[in-house]
């Protein structure tokens, strides 16, 4: 090992047997494949000088290392490399600082690496943290790589401990499988998080995901990943026949004030929350937001005060009424993916809004407005009214029924017209037999008594008629109903028009 170690090269141990040879594996390793975790820090911290020509660095592959590696607080120059190997107890790396650090397919009982400093990468890919990890303020100076790791609870009931975190480049936690709570608050990644086909589960708590103020510059990926060797990126079309793993969380997710420069995309995430859990996603920001995952069954989806751009979602995504929030979410564009009638649109909003709320449906208007759907923005006001009516008293909610009925709220103003050509045509036919002396005798046009209703029916126009003839007893009372409908039709028939060639 210590000529390994001054030429650069790899010092295996391996026996070529693969049971016997896997980390994980029940078989045991003897003395033949140990090395004193003192020695490997001795190697690290104040090791020989390179040969000639060489560059020294540390690659170990199959070999046990025996008590407390502890590395906390020194500066490692080598490169350290360990492939497939056993620790025997923890490894401990606080405020340590790396150039580059790859431990694969390693067994580890624990990682304490609070404040620990890279230069470059720090890989853990295919390990087993029988203790959980912890990464509290470290910082990565390129990749953190997890790929495919497996991480169980320490006494605390966390898996992965990691807030403050900053990671230069991209962390990449790909088909990585967690039994307690991955904290991440207040973790900044310079590219992207991806955490496609991870399984997520923390059983005996109810956060499995932890991360309230997460900055990252690009997007965050809680989507499907195709197993295989290498795991293959999003965007990209499996083989035919490669076996797709899709993101999965047994447990809450706190995205609380993150901050995503793409995108969140939840494509064909599955949730599986208890009812007093939620995926939350209070003021996050991000230009888009892909919910595109499987209902929740149970818990709840809350949105409440976050700004996207474009919300992309499917209809199927959404749950029910009383496990949805959007106090507050704002959204510019709306884009459907597959089948989203408007129908189904108002359900969303109604299952958001137990309690009557205007904004989530004035919020839902103005996106159609703006995208050019005028008619379906006014059917949604129209839905606004409709369900602030059930909170009026009795005497209002006959009013607002009886106004949804003639002239629907006034947003459906070819109604307010039929209306008034109903009225137009009854108080013709009625004003016919009424007696209708003249203001003034000798004066004034010939009596029309289909001039004189609508003359009583359009306001501010002014036909001659109804000033030049008096009515007397019950058509006086006929004659101030035409008017008061008159104004209150034609003024709904205006507002619609004026909508409609703003529109335009």
């Amino acid at each position: 090992m210590w000529l390994a170690f001054r030429n650069g090269t790899v010092y295996d141990l391996r026996s070529g047997v693969v049971a016997a040879d896997d980390p994980h594996g029940g078989q045991p390793w003897g003395p033949e494949r140990s090395v004193r975790a003192r020695v490997v820090a001795w190697l690290l911290l104040d090791g020989p000088p390179a040969l000639s020509g060489r560059v020294a660095s540390l690659k170990l592959t199959g070999l046990q290392i025996t008590d407390v590696l502890d590395l906390a607080g020194g500066s490692v120059g080598p490169y350290v490399e360990l492939k497939q190997c056993r620790f025997e107890k923890e490894v401990l790396l606080p405020e340590a600082r790396f150039s580059t650090v790859r431990l694969v397919d390693c067994s580890v009982p624990r990682l304490e690496g609070a404040r620990v400093h890279t230069e470059g990468d720090l890989h853990l890919p295919r390990c087993r943290f029988h203790h959980g990890i912890r990464l509290t303020d470290a910082h990565i100076g390129t990749d953190l790589l997890l790929n495919q790791a497996v991480v169980f609870r320490d006494r605390r009931g966390k898996s992965v401990m990691a807030d403050g975190l900053t990671v230069g480049q991209d962390l990449q936690a790909e088909m990585v499988e967690t039994h307690g709570e991955v904290s991440l608050r207040g973790a900044t990644v310079g590219v992207s998080l991806s955490l496609r086909g991870c399984r997520l589960s923390n059983t005996q708590g109810r956060l499995a995901l932890n991360a309230p103020q997460l900055t990252v510059e690009r997007t965050l990926y809680l989507t499907p990943a195709g197993l295989g060797v290498p795991l293959l990126a999003g965007g990209v079309t499996p083989a035919r026949g490669t076996q797709v793993q899709r993101f999965s969380c047994v447990g809450g997710i706190r995205l609380d004030d993150g901050r995503f420069g793409d995108a969140v995309d939840l494509d064909a995430a599955l949730f599986v929350l208890e009812d007093d859990q939620e995926i939350s996603l209070r003021r996050v920001q991000t230009p888009e937001l892909r919910f595109l995952g499987e209902r929740p069954r149970r818990g709840r989806i809350v949105l409440s005060g976050a700004k996207v751009v474009n919300l992309v979602d499917k209809a199927a995504g959404w749950p029910g009424p009383g496990q949805l929030r959007m106090g507050g979410f704002t959204y510019e564009n709306l884009i459907p993916f597959g089948p989203f009638p408007l129908a189904q649109r108002l359900e969303w909003l109604a299952a958001a809004t137990p309690e009557y709320n205007p904004e989530p449906y004035e919020r839902l208007a103005t996106v159609l407005r703006n995208s050019g759907e005028d008619s379906d923005a006014r059917a949604v006001l129209l839905a606004k009214q409709r369900r602030r009516r059930e909170t009026l008293p009795p005497a209002a909610k006959v009013w607002g029924y009886l106004q949804d009925w003639t002239v629907a709220y006034g947003y459906r103003p070819g109604r307010a017209a039929v209306w008034m050509a109903v009225l137009w045509a009854v108080g013709a036919l009625a004003f016919s037999r009424a007696s209708h002396p003249p203001m003034k005798p000798g004066e004034g046009p010939q009596w029309n008594a289909t001039l004189f209703a609508l003359d009583l029916l359009l306001p501010v126009i002014d036909l001659g008629q109804s000033s030049s003839w008096q009515l007397r007893g019950g058509w006086q009372w006929a004659a101030a109903a035409m008017i008061i409908l008159g104004w209150i039709l034609a003024t709904t028939v205006a507002a619609g028009t004026t909508r409609l060639l703003r529109r335009n």
